[in-house]
């Protein structure tokens, strides 16, 4: 029967994620399964030939857990004999300036952290301990917000690092094999936490990963079980396969991509052929849409991409011009047989962010309302809307009442999936003014509660006869 090792070491060597030589840093957090990396690279390093040393990113989102986590981190990479590289950042302060989730904010702070290593030459690859369950997980997501088959070939066992520095001894080839790896994208997180205990390893637990307001851990706790249980009892294993089915297309359509733009797309003027466009099978005209567009920057949705198609084969060689506003300031305009793509000038909507206490009252005279949470108990249901009810005990000291901003999304109570804001407003038609003051209440940067939905789906009470915080709007 192979060990977990020789499963680890099979995939590396298939993959060709590592090569003798190679100094790789393993991205360790404190958990499980970056602990079983790091446990296993050094149970492989003299077979693989390879120098390691010990990266860590610090959060700073749980306080004295967090310092815990890296005290543990550092004593692991003392004890193993290997280097320690650390650093930390303020994932809250970046995810408000960007306009990202925690969770997006965090991984951005930790990746350009990784990447830093990879860009000087200090390391040829950082491993990071992304397991099976994690693939699993991440197509479940993509599914249930929309995903073609770039986003269901999910996390992918090599991920290309930006070239490194030419100032280091090593040649050009080597320069261009830095990447961040998963050697253990073909485990199960059951079988690395069972080698832990085997081997008497400790490992930290993180906290925050049994909080349901997240999305992945209600995937990974309630949604994923469930489907165990009642519909397929090797899903987790089929989702695997589903994304290695999905990556080997992706490769097979970005060559048919590369070739096609050459003929249908002009960059330097910023125009498609529609003549030659409408030559390509319907899939790959899309393809070439959304590639065209990601040279400019500007990425592009299913639906951005469906108005493309529209706006291009709907009479492409008309001489009147048709204009169709994009997302990220960008417009497109078909006519004479050309779609064009460039840049408008928009007017920045007037943002505006308030406190509101919990509980409390705030005055909003941008929404023309006042909001106010305030503790209600005993049987809610005749006094209160139930969908503008939040569960009191995931609520903070304070919330926010602000205009809703690019990026943010909402699970309504009655919803299967999150949604963007900017969908849900388009189909209630709210336009103008009032769509750029349209109050939401965030806690972070999740949107809780907002005008005209009530509750986040994950923040509202199980039990409605129970104690609850109400969020009123009152009319200026």
């Amino acid at each position: 029967m192979r060990t977990l090792a020789q499963s680890v070491l099979r995939n590396i060597r298939e993959r060709e994620l590592l090569k003798a030589g190679d100094r790789t840093g393993i991205a360790v957090s404190g958990g499980a399964d970056s602990v079983a990396l790091l446990r296993l690279l050094l149970e492989l390093r003299h077979e693989l030939g390879i120098v390691l040393s010990v990266v860590h990113f610090n959060h700073k989102l749980r306080g004295n857990e967090s310092e815990e986590d890296q005290r543990f981190v550092a004593s692991l990479a003392r004890t193993s004999e290997l280097e320690f590289h650390c650093s930390e950042g303020d994932v809250r302060s970046h995810a408000a300036e960007q306009g990202l989730s925690i969770e997006a904010a965090a991984r951005d702070l930790r990746y350009k952290f990784f990447t830093q290593f990879l860009r000087d030459g200090s390391l040829d690859s950082i491993a990071t301990a992304h397991t099976a369950d994690d693939q699993a997980e991440t197509l479940l997501l993509r599914i249930a917000r929309g995903a073609g088959t770039r986003g269901l070939a999910g996390i992918y066992p090599r991920l290309s690092a930006p070239p490194k520095s030419c100032s280091g001894p090593r040649g050009l080839d080597d320069q261009f094999r830095a990447a961040i790896i998963r050697p253990l994208l073909g485990e199960r997180r059951a079988d690395l936490r069972a080698y832990l205990a085997q081997t008497g390893q400790a490992w930290r637990e993180d906290s925050s990963n049994r909080d349901l307001r997240h999305a992945r851990n209600r995937v990974r706790h309630e949604l994923l079980p469930w489907l165990e249980q009642n519909l397929n009892p090797a899903v987790r294993e089929r989702l695997v396969e589903t994304a290695e089915i999905a990556r080997a297309e992706e490769e097979y359509w970005q060559e048919e991509v590369t070739r096609a733009l050459t003929r249908v797309w002009s960059a330097p003027q910023g125009v498609v052929l529609l003549k030659e466009l409408a030559k390509l099978p319907l899939a790959l005209q899309r393809r070439v849409l959304r590639a065209a567009c990601e040279s400019l920057g500007l990425r592009l949705d299913f639906l951005h991409v469906e108005e493309l198609m529209a706006l291009s084969l709907r009479n492409p060689f008309s001489a009147s011009e048709r204009v169709v506003a994009m997302p990220e300031g960008w417009s497109a305009s078909c006519g004479g047989g050309f779609l064009r793509f460039f840049r408008t000038e928009r007017p920045q909507p007037t943002e505006y962010e308030y406190v509101l206490s919990v509980p409390g009252r705030v005055t909003v005279r941008e929404a023309g309302a006042a909001f106010e949470v305030v503790f209600v108990a005993g049987d809610l249901e005749g006094a209160y809307n139930p969908e503008n009810l939040l569960d009191a005990a995931l609520l903070a000291k304070e919330l926010r009442v602000r205009n809703w901003r690019a990026g943010d999304r909402f699970w309504a109570i009655h919803a299967k999936s999150p949604r963007k804001v900017k969908e849900l407003l388009q189909r209630r038609h709210v336009s103008g003014k009032l769509r750029r003051n349209w109050p939401v209440i965030v806690s972070g940067n999740e949107v809780v509660w907002m005008r005209g939905f009530g509750a986040a789906q994950s923040w509202h009470p199980q039990d409605v006869r129970t104690q609850a915080m109400a969020i009123r709007e009152v009319e200026l």
